[in-house]
C-alpha cells in the first residue's frame, strides 16, 4: 500500500469518507486501494447481510477507480467524493445502474437520468458500485422484497435492519459502504439507522430538494437525506445533496456552510423537550424509553436540561391525518393496481394503502391539510420552550427478519402493517430536520436510536449538536462482531 506521511488501519474500511477523502489527497493512499478494500468487504460480509445489490463488475469499478487516481494526478479534483466507493438507495435512479425498487414490475429498469440529489453525489466524485437494498416500493419498515431478499441487521442478521433505508444503514455499520443515502417518508433514514447504530439526517423540508417528472407542489412527505457512521460524513454529504435547483419550486433557498462552518453546539443550558410515548399514547416494546432515558442522562451530566412533555394536540387526529395523506400518495401505483397481472405482482400493504387512496375524499385532504398546519403550530409552541424535542427512533427494538412487521407491542394490537411506526410520522408531518442519533443497546445487544427534532430549517444548528452528542458519547465506536459469508 501506497504510504505518505500518515500511518493508516491495515483495512482501509475502518475509515469513513471524510477520512479517506482526506487520505487520498494526501498521497497516503489511492482510489484503486480504496475500491479494493471496499469490493473484498463486499465479498466478505454481504453474502450474510444482503445489503449490496446489482453490484458492478469488479474489473470495471477498479478501472473506474484508477481512471480517477490518474484525474487527480493531473490536477482533477471532482470534489470530496472523488474516487470513493458508493452505493445508491435502490429506490432512486442512477444511470448505469437498475432502479429495481424491491419490486419485480420494475426489475432491471435501466434509467435514463440521474435523479438530482444522486447527479449531486456523482459530481462530487463517488464511483457507483451498485444499489443499497430496500422494501417494495419502500412500504413497510423492513427491508425485504422478492427481487433481493431480506437485508439483516448488522448487530444480528437473525434481525431486521429496518427500512426503508435497510441496505444503507447495513452497508455503513459493517463498513461495506464509507457513506450512505438514503430517503424518509415514514422514517426510513431514522429507523435503520437507530437499529444498526449509525446516524440518519432527515432535513427540514425543501433542503434536498426532488425533481419530480409529475407534482412537485402537493407530496411534501418525503425527502431524500444522508447516512454515515460519523456526524463529519453526514454533513458534508448532505452539503453535496442539499441546495435549490430551478426544478424544486419548493426548495429551500438558503445554502449550508461547508464542514468547516460548524462548530459542537454547546451543551450547557441546552433545552431537550423528552416526548417519550406521549404520555402513554404510542404503544412501546419495554426496555426502549428507559434506554433512551440513560442516554439523554448523559446530556443531563454535561449541563442540559431534559424535561418531559408533551404536545397541546390530539394525537388520534394525527394519525388520521396521516393515514389520509399516505393513501394519497400511494396513487402513483394505481396503474399497476388496475392490471390484474400487475396487482398480484404488488405486496398487500401497497395494495392496502392504493384502495384507501382511492376512497379518500377532497374534504378529507382539506381536513388532513388543515390538521397538518395545527400539529406544525403545536411543536412551534414547545419550541418556545425547548431548544430541541426528543423521541425513541421506533417503538420496539429490531425483530426477527422473517416478521413483515409486529402483530402487537406490549400486548396491544397493531391495526396497520405501519402502526408500529407511529412515533416517526410527527416529525414527517411536521416538515422540520430530524436527527437520528445512537442511544445504545438492550442486553441483548439490540441497538436504539433517539431522534432529535430541530426547528425549521435550522439543520446546521441540529446537527452541531450532533457534534456535541458525538463528543460526550461513544456509542458510534461500538462495532458489531460480523459474520463471515467466505
Amino acid at each position: 500500500m501506497a504510504r505518505g506521511a500518515r500511518e493508516l488501519p491495515s483495512d482501509l474500511t475502518e475509515l469513513g469518507a471524510s477520512a479517506l477523502s482526506a487520505a487520498i489527497r494526501a498521497g497516503d493512499t489511492s482510489c484503486v486501494e480504496v475500491m479494493q478494500a471496499c469490493l473484498e468487504r463486499i465479498d466478505r460480509y454481504n453474502g450474510v447481510y444482503n445489503a449490496i445489490v446489482s453490484r458492478r463488475d469488479s474489473a470495471e469499478l477498479l478501472a473506474e477507480a484508477a481512471s480517477a487516481d490518474a484525474e487527480l494526478a493531473r490536477g482533477i479534483d471532482r470534489g470530496w467524493l472523488h474516487g470513493l466507493p458508493h452505493a445508491v438507495k435502490d429506490l432512486a435512479n442512477a444511470v448505469g445502474l437498475p432502479t429495481s425498487s424491491g419490486s419485480p414490475l420494475y426489475a432491471g429498469t435501466m434509467p435514463a437520468e440521474d435523479d438530482l440529489a444522486v447527479g449531486r453525489i456523482r459530481a462530487a466524485g463517488a464511483i457507483f458500485i451498485g444499489k443499497t437494498n430496500t422494501p417494495e416500493f419502500g412500504y413497510g419498515s423492513q427491508t425485504y422484497n422478492p427481487v433481493f431478499g431480506a437485508t439483516g441487521n448488522a448487530w444480528d442478521p437473525a434481525l431486521t435492519s429496518g427500512g426503508s433505508s435497510g441496505g444503507a444503514a447495513v452497508g455503513l455499520a459493517t463498513h461495506m459502504l464509507p457513506v450512505a443515502d438514503g430517503s424518509d417518508m415514514m422514517g426510513s433514514l431514522r429507523n435503520p439507522a437507530g437499529w444498526n447504530n449509525v446516524i440518519g439526517f432527515r432535513p427540514s423540508q425543501g433542503r434536498v430538494p426532488s425533481a419530480w417528472e409529475g407534482d412537485v407542489w402537493y407530496q411534501q412527505l418525503s425527502t431524500d437525506g444522508p447516512m454515515g457512521r460519523s456526524v463529519e460524513d453526514v454533513i458534508r454529504l448532505l452539503g453535496t445533496m442539499a441546495g435549490p435547483d430551478p426544478r424544486a419550486p419548493l426548495a429551500l433557498p438558503d445554502a449550508l456552510p461547508g464542514y468547516d462552518g460548524y462548530r459542537p453546539r454547546g451543551l450547557r443550558g441546552l433545552r431537550v423537550g423528552w416526548m417519550a410515548d406521549y404520555e402513554g399514547y404510542l404503544a412501546t416494546e419495554p426496555g426502549v424509553l428507559a434506554l433512551c432515558e440513560q442516554a439523554l442522562a448523559r446530556l443531563a451530566a454535561e449541563g442540559v436540561a431534559v424535561a418531559n412533555c408533551r404536545p397541546a394536540y390530539d394525537l388520534a387526529r394525527l394519525w388520521e391525518t396521516w393515514l389520509a395523506l399516505r393513501h394519497w400518495s400511494a396513487l402513483w401505483a394505481r396503474e399497476h393496481y388496475e392490471n390484474p397481472a400487475e396487482r398480484r405482482l404488488l405486496k398487500p400493504e401497497l395494495v392496502w394503502e392504493i384502495e384507501g387512496g382511492l376512497r379518500v375524499t377532497g374534504q378529507q385532504l382539506r381536513d388532513a391539510g388543515t390538521a397538518r398546519g395545527d400539529w406544525y403550530q403545536a411543536l412551534l409552541a414547545l419550541f418556545g420552550e425547548y431548544d430541541l424535542l426528543a423521541l425513541p427512533s421506533a417503538q420496539v427494538f429490531p425483530f426477527p427478519v422473517e416478521i413483515h412487521w409486529p402483530q402487537e407491542i406490549d400486548g396491544r394490537r397493531m391495526d396497520t402493517y405501519h402502526r408500529w411506526m407511529e412515533v416517526v410520522i410527527g416529525g414527517t408531518l411536521a416538515g422540520l430536520p430530524i436527527v437520528c442519533l445512537p442511544a445504545g443497546f438492550d442486553p441483548r445487544g439490540r441497538p436504539m436510536g433517539i431522534q432529535f427534532i430541530g426547528r425549521m430549517g435550522q439543520d446546521r444548528e441540529l446537527l452541531e449538536f450532533a457534534l456535541a452528542w458525538e463528543a460526550v458519547t461513544d456509542y458510534l465506536t461500538q462495532r458489531p462482531a460480523l459474520r463471515d459469508s467466505t
